[in-house]
């Protein structure tokens, strides 16, 4: 784990133009699994826009009966499901075998690829429940292949401080020379968990094709001369000039910075199966109802 580097060992991340915000998002509120209150940030109207992210959801109350039904059993097919658990307790299982406890600061990265089924259930029935879920489509080379699974605690995950006192945990990709717990290479996703404690800025580098966006949970941010308070999503501008993103904070605040390459492929989603093709979304459903997962 890369807990607290010199600030000698850090690379700067050099933004001379840096990306604006094209516009901010409020999100939907709504439930899911047994009646788990959460809101949608990232709807499906936006996953041509964000490609290759196909969903981000944000949950997060002390009433366990928003929460303590959890998500039961269901399928997946066709794309990854990334889980990050700000506060609480839940157990992942599946179909495939595999299991897992997420806890306060840690992850699960599960890849559906040809079809799982999994239930993630909380493991408190009291207290406060807070965290994220992020879809990240597979290219159509990858959406068939078998399920995989990777349990990351607190401690799996790289966290670096700036100069500037702003605190990034690297969940995936890179930032400031710090490489983060996972990466891909095709969309190559870019996942960080930004804790600013008072006025400071934070920089970051992003190629110009790539899509990105942040998301505001504690606090509030300014990028470039858009006011984002808390709980929006803002989504940043596509510019061939742009070379990045420049946060800037005047007090505490927290807030998921999200990139990566888009896949530029078609999109055919039905509930929890992401495919290319209605005919694959057809399929996917006959073989879930066949036992075939």
């Amino acid at each position: 784990m890369v807990t607290s580097p010199t600030l000698q060992t850090l690379q700067n991340e050099a933004v001379l133009h840096p990306r604006a915000v094209e516009r901010v998002i409020a999100g939907t509120a709504t439930s899911d699994g047994a009646g788990v209150k959460l809101t949608r940030v990232l709807t499906q109207d936006l996953q041509r826009r964000l490609d290759p992210y196909l969903m981000l959801d944000a949950f997060g109350t002390d009433r366990p009966e928003d929460y303590i039904g959890g998500f039961p059993d269901h399928p997946h097919r066709g794309f990854e499901t990334i889980t990050y658990m700000i506060a609480g307790r839940m157990r992942h299982r599946d179909s495939a075998g595999h299991e897992g406890l997420l806890s306060n600061g840690g992850v699960q990265w599960m890849t559906a690829g040809r079809g799982v089924i999994h239930s993630e259930l909380p493991e408190q029935e009291d207290g406060v429940m807070e965290g994220f879920q992020l879809w990240l489509n597979l290219p159509a080379r990858d959406k068939m292949n078998a399920p995989w699974y990777r349990d990351l605690q607190s401690s799996d995950i790289p966290e670096f401080t700036t100069a500037d006192g702003v605190t990034a945990r690297v969940i995936a990709g890179a930032s400031h020379g710090i490489t983060g717990a996972m990466a891909r290479a095709i969309t190559q996703p870019l996942y960080l968990d930004l804790h600013f404690s008072g006025p400071a800025s934070f920089a970051q580098a992003l190629p110009a094709d790539h899509n990105a966006f942040v998301y505001v949970y504690r606090g509030s941010l300014k990028i470039d001369e858009t006011d984002v308070p808390a709980q929006r999503m803002a989504i940043l501008r596509n510019h061939a000039d742009a070379d990045g993103v420049v946060l800037q904070a005047d007090g505490p605040a927290r807030a998921l910075l999200i990139a990566g390459r888009p896949l530029g492929e078609p999109i055919a989603q039905y509930g929890p199966f992401v495919m290319n093709t209605n005919e694959e979304i057809f399929q996917a459903v006959e073989d879930f109802r066949a036992g075939r997962f």
